[in-house]
């Protein structure tokens, strides 16, 4: 068994293990503390760290075939750590997994979870980091610790009045205002944070329809909460895909952000979408217009996309003011649970 392991482990450069190793353990004792937000020059340092570089090495270990004998050891030990819940998968046999990457986006049985009557459900397993009215440009990503809406979902050329003056208001407070389609209508947030256990596949939270993608290419920092209260601005400093289109309420978008070893987002009806290539800008974009006959109508609980290991989704979206959540701030959801109480 050992030999076996060793000869699965052998082709991983030296240097590259301890650079993990090292990572690891930095972010596991910035973990254990209570901090306060980080300051610029600790951003600036954190950001320093090849965690994209770190992240392909990981890819490339994810889909690395392993030994059939293996498999079971191995995926059975990566249960018991993280508390999956292996009698939900479609497939139960280990042995057919033939890489941790198919195991982490592993399909679920039809039925464990079901779809519940609300508005809004959840689009992911996972625990719930915020949740509420977005009252301005500066939104909530943990308690006390901001990110700008600004710079997450960037400038609305998505929106047919792009071209009026609208587009004075970008970096002003009205921004929330500008993106929303009707009037008497207030921008809301709902953001799940989805842990290395949890069930990997992301699904529609809502009836919809995709008219607008946008790809930032930035950088893959850890979004495990406790990270999330030391750096301000996270979500907008990482790689993520944004997803913009219209629900019966006006401006809807969901965005896939990702994370260290999460530099694989695969959504399924984007078969352009291309992630972890090489370190870019976090102002870099790639924006794809979906045209009448390329929009993608979703219907609530409908499969969306994958992550490998574990990240972030975040839900902006245009409602009434008196609009009800069902969910509170920690509290663990699933796929399909009511995210609102009508």
């Amino acid at each position: 068994m050992r030999n076996k392991i060793r000869r699965f482990l052998k082709p991983i450069p030296i240097g590259v293990g301890v650079s993990i190793l090292t990572v690891l353990r930095w972010q596991y004792n910035r973990n254990k503390e209570e901090t306060c937000p980080a300051k610029d020059w600790q951003v600036a340092c954190y950001r320093a760290v090849p965690l994209r570089s770190l992240s392909r090495m990981w890819g490339w270990m994810m889909n690395k075939e392993l030994p059939a004998s293996l498999r079971p050891w191995f995926f059975s030990a990566y249960a018991s750590v993280f508390g999956c819940n292996l009698e939900e998968a479609v497939n139960e046999d280990l042995r057919s997994y033939n890489t941790f990457a198919e195991f982490f986006c592993r399909q679920l049985k039809e039925g464990v979870r079901p779809i519940e009557a609300a508005c809004v459900v959840s689009p992911a397993d996972g625990r719930v980091m915020n949740i509420g009215k977005v009252e301005s440009c500066h939104v909530e990503q943990v308690k006390g610790i901001t990110y700008s809406l600004t710079d997450f979902l960037g400038k609305p050329t998505w929106m047919a009045r792009w071209d009026e003056p609208s587009r004075k208001m970008l970096n002003s407070s009205d921004y929330c205002h500008t993106i929303c389609e009707n009037e008497n209508t207030v921008l809301h947030q709902c953001v799940i944070y989805l842990a290395p256990g949890d069930y990997h596949r992301f699904h529609s939270p809502v009836d919809w329809t995709v008219y607008f993608r946008r790809h930032f290419k930035g950088d893959l920092l850890s979004v495990n909460p406790k990270i999330a209260k030391w750096v301000p601005n996270l979500f907008s400093l990482n790689e993520r895909a944004a997803y913009v289109g219209q629900w019966k309420h006006g401006f809807f978008s969901m965005t896939a952000v990702g994370a260290t070893n999460v530099g694989s987002i695969n959504v399924y009806f984007d078969p352009h979408l291309v992630t972890n290539k090489g370190r870019k800008k976090c102002t870099e974009t790639d924006d794809l217009y979906l045209n009448h006959d390329q929009k993608v109508s979703l219907q609530k609980g409908e499969p969306f996309g994958e992550f490998r290991l574990g990240s972030t989704i975040v839900l902006i979206f245009e409602a009434p003011a008196d609009f009800q959540f069902h969910i509170t701030v920690g509290e663990r959801t699933f796929v399909g649970k009511a995210v609102t109480s009508k």
